[in-house]
């Protein structure tokens, strides 16, 4: 009950921020309580030190003092944008009805000003809907401090059964991954949702280890060599918008034929014969020659299928 009337007070708190005068019928019905209800709450806000004026009448209400009112300059109409942005699009991926209180919240605090605040910038982070499916109790287990078990296929299909004790969900690039120490491994490690199979969320819980995000980024990330394998590939003219977003304009050399020669960047060989075989008939590798051979090996033996 505490909790409740704690949140409460701070939700009214921040209602007052966020309007100029607020009727107590107004706050009962949105909370759901009782007249009486808000008219102590109003009391323990008074006496929580910040300043609460009655107006009576058909148009009074509350208000806090206008001299105590949180400076909301601190942070540029343009920056609250950009926050409120963010959030919806972690909104997007994690379908958290926490952050529906939390914009509600910063929109308290937004400086006044005509006309939206929607950032100019749409973020969006849906995960593929597999992923998605395991976002939500992933979070959940992060939140509770509970242990995760799953099985899990590495890049080089090497199946394992993992449990971990899960610390966060972060997206790279295209792809969401959740990072935590591994009690198989006894080490902390990072894992791709697309490769996990079979989540669940043990009912045993932990002690939070003192690792956070930017450690991922120091250990993992950063130490990632994105650039190990190149390739000089030709591409067809019909498959060229494909090529510019892939590759970026800047990185393409235009033949007179039409044709497009892109000097590719992979991090292992497995990766640029996965990413080459997916253009299919529209690509030739000039170089290097171990990539032809081993392109050549899977092709005759996937037409061996069909022969």
């Amino acid at each position: 009950m505490k909790r409740l009337k704690l949140d409460r007070l701070l939700a009214i708190t921040m209602a007052l921020l966020n309007q100029t005068r607020v009727s107590a019928t107004e706050l009962a019905e949105r909370f759901e309580v009782s007249l009486r209800t808000i008219y102590r709450d109003m009391e323990s806000i008074n006496l929580a030190g910040i300043p609460i004026i009655s107006f009576p009448g058909s148009d009074g209400g509350y208000e806090i003092l206008s001299g105590y009112r949180v400076d909301k300059q601190i942070l540029s109409i343009d920056d609250f944008s950009s926050i409120c942005g963010a959030l919806r699009g972690a909104k997007t991926a994690t379908n958290n009805a926490d952050i529906d209180g939390l914009l509600e919240r910063i929109g308290a605090l937004m400086p006044n000003k005509p006309g939206s605040f929607d950032s100019s910038v749409s973020l969006d982070f849906s995960p593929s809907p597999s992923d998605k499916e395991k976002i939500k109790p992933l979070h959940q287990a992060i939140k509770e401090l509970r242990l995760v078990r799953f099985e899990y296929w590495d890049f080089k299909g090497k199946e394992s059964l993992r449990t971990i004790e899960p610390m966060g969900l972060f997206l790279k690039g295209y792809a969401w991954y959740i990072y935590g120490y591994c009690l198989d491994r006894n080490d902390f490690r990072v894992f791709r949702l697309s490769r996990m199979a079979d989540p669940v969320v043990l009912a045993e819980k932990f002690v939070r280890r003192d690792y956070t995000l930017q450690d991922v980024e120091r250990q993992f990330m950063s130490k990632a060599d994105f650039n190990r394998v190149g390739a000089t590939l030709r591409f067809d003219p019909a498959i060229r918008t494909r090529v510019r977003d892939e590759f970026g304009f800047d990185k393409l050399t235009i033949n007179a034929d039409g044709t497009i020669d892109v000097e590719a960047k992979y991090s292992s060989k497995e990766r640029a014969i996965q990413n080459i075989l997916s253009y299919g008939v529209n690509v030739q590798v000039l170089e290097p020659p171990e990539i032809q051979e081993e392109l050549r090996i899977i092709v005759t033996e996937m037409l061996s299928h069909y022969s």
